[in-house]
Parts: C-alpha cells; sequence; structure tokens
C-alpha cells in the first residue's frame, strides 16, 4: 500500500496483502495453481531478475506452478499478496549451486537485493525486501523458542507453528532510530571506523524494552556522541532487511555542539552547515561523502539540508 507521504527505499510496496486469507488454506491452494498467479524467486538472499523492455532491470516473474514445484512444499513459500486480482507467491532457495545453471536457465540472473536497491523500480524493490525479510526470519527461527522443537511453516509463510507445544512465532521486526543531531544552523554526521573510508552517516541504535523512539534517540546520541538531546522531530521510516529492521528517522535538536565520540561506535564526528551538507550530498567535499541515496540517512541530511 503506497501512502501520501514521504517514501524511502524498500517502502511503498504496491501489493494488497489481504491478510485475512492467509488462515484460508483452500483459497491459497487455489490460487498456487492457477495459471493467472506469479512467483517471485529467491536464492541465498539474491533475487532473480531481468532486463526489460526498456534495457532496465526487473523482477523475473515466473509462474506460480513453476515456483511451487521448486519449493518442495510449504516451508519454502510465501504469499505476498495481490496486484490487482494476481497472487504473487515468493519461493526462497538456498545452496551452493546457482538455480539459473539448472532448472531455471534462460530465466533471468540473481542479483543481491542491496545492489538491485539502485536498478529496480521502487515497488519492485519493496517485494523483494519484503520476501527476502520473511525469509531471513525463517531461517532463524525454525525452532520453537519455547520448547525447542521444529517449527513448521502456517498462514501462507507468515506464521511458524510449534506442532509440540502449540506456541505460535510470527516475523521480526527490530526497530532502530537512526537521527540527524542539528545544533543552530549546523548538523552533525559521523563515523565508524570500520565503515568506507571517508564516510560519515547518521548515528543510530537500536531501541531497548520499555524505550520510546524519543528516549532511544535521546540515549543513543548522549551514549556516542555526548549530547543532550532537546526536541526530536520524525521525519520518515524505512523497512530495511538486512535483517529485519526498522528504521524510524529523526532530526533531533541538541543543546551543543561540543560532540565527543566514545571512539567504540564513533571514531569521528563532523558538523556541516546546510550548504556544506548539500556539497558533501553532491560529492563535492573531497575525502568525505554521505550515504547512497537508497539509505534513509542520506534522505534525512537531504532534507535538512534543503530547508530554509
Amino acid at each position: 500500500m503506497s501512502l501520501n507521504a514521504f517514501q524511502n527505499t524498500f517502502a511503498g510496496n504496491p501489493l494488497d496483502r489481504v491478510s485475512e486469507y492467509r488462515k484460508d488454506a483452500a483459497w491459497l491452494a487455489e490460487r498456487l495453481a492457477s495459471d493467472q498467479s506469479l512467483g517471485v524467486v529467491l536464492w541465498n538472499g539474491k533475487a532473480l531478475v531481468e532486463r526489460s523492455s526498456s534495457g532496465g532491470t526487473q523482477i523475473a516473474y515466473l509462474p506460480s506452478r513453476l515456483v511451487e514445484d521448486l519449493s518442495g512444499g510449504s516451508e519454502r513459500l510465501l504469499f505476498l499478496g495481490l496486484w490487482q486480482e494476481t497472487a504473487v507467491f515468493a519461493v526462497d532457495l538456498e545452496g551452493p549451486a546457482d538455480p539459473t545453471d539448472g532448472p531455471l536457465q534462460g530465466m533471468g540472473r540473481f542479483e543481491d537485493a542491496r545492489a538491485l536497491a539502485s536498478s529496480l523500480a521502487p515497488g519492485e524493490t519493496a517485494i523483494v525486501g519484503t520476501a527476502k525479510g520473511v525469509f531471513e526470519w525463517r531461517r532463524k527461527h525454525r525452532a520453537c523458542s519455547v520448547c525447542g522443537e521444529p517449527t513448521r511453516a502456517a498462514e501462507g509463510g507468515w506464521k511458524r507453528e510449534c506442532p509440540a507445544c502449540s506456541a505460535d512465532h510470527f516475523p521480526r521486526t527490530d526497530p532502530v532510530v537512526i537521527m540527524l543531531a542539528v545544533h543552530g544552523d549546523r548538523c552533525m554526521l559521523g563515523r565508524q571506523a570500520a565503515w568506507p573510508a571517508g564516510m560519515f552517516s547518521a548515528l543510530a541504535g537500536f531501541l531497548e524494552p520499555g524505550e520510546s523512539i524519543e528516549e532511544a534517540c535521546a540515549r543513543e546520541l548522549f551514549e556516542e556522541a555526548g549530547l543532550r538531546t532537546t526536541s526530536v522531530r520524525y521525519h520518515s521510516s524505512q523497512p530495511w532487511p538486512f535483517p529485519n529492521s526498522l528504521m524510524i528517522g529523526l532530526i533531533a535538536e541538541v543543546d551543543s555542539d561540543e560532540a565527543q565520540p566514545d571512539q567504540t561506535e564513533l571514531s569521528e564526528v563532523r558538523w556541516y552547515t546546510r550548504d556544506e551538507a548539500r556539497a558533501l550530498l553532491a560529492g563535492e567535499i573531497r575525502g568525505s561523502f554521505a550515504p547512497p541515496a537508497m539509505a534513509i540517512a542520506h534522505q534525512l541530511l537531504r532534507a535538512w539540508a534543503a530547508a530554509d
């Protein structure tokens, strides 16, 4: 569902999830067997794509019956939703052998989901991100966290059931605050030592139990840079399927510009005026660069730099 709001990469899935049909096994089976239904293929987290008529890249949609054959059963299948009246499924393949050298020969090529963010249409990027996120959760939750017994797929792949203790498990999303710290007419970006040389970005951290979004933002800014937050403004959010996060984008006013990187999370911080931020985004500051446009950190910086 697309909303009239700022939309980051991996958001804006055009499919109607029709979650009310996930419990209807007969309906799902009928749609999976239909000649009108389509399938998306992932292999080790990569998506099957092909060349579009315009020369770009698009998802290689396959007949859902082929996807069902590839899956070998419900365990690797996911019902993604409806495109108008067309049902769309996904299959999760694993293993060292590239399926395009075997059963999918001539049907496309597999590309990394992160790399596809800049080449697929936004809606298709969101479809791939949704499938990848659910499959990553499935891969890590094959055993029941209550009793340790194997679980099984249910409700079109959106739930896992434990036959032993009857516990139900649902896909996990980890909320992350990511904030652009602002003081007066300057903003602050930081970098970690492990990042590519010269890259500066907004600060980020996971929400902890019992925290509000604002409290997590303030805690992270103080822990990593020694800054006290005075106000927090929401900008937008971004599903981030690497592996299962929701990035909550914020603009945070702080009470000083005397930041002290903790040398654990942050190795360095820099302050930028709006003109300098625009130059950084344009790649005009030698030896420094901002995150790519697919990242919400880029969009936070761009939104602040464009404001009067």
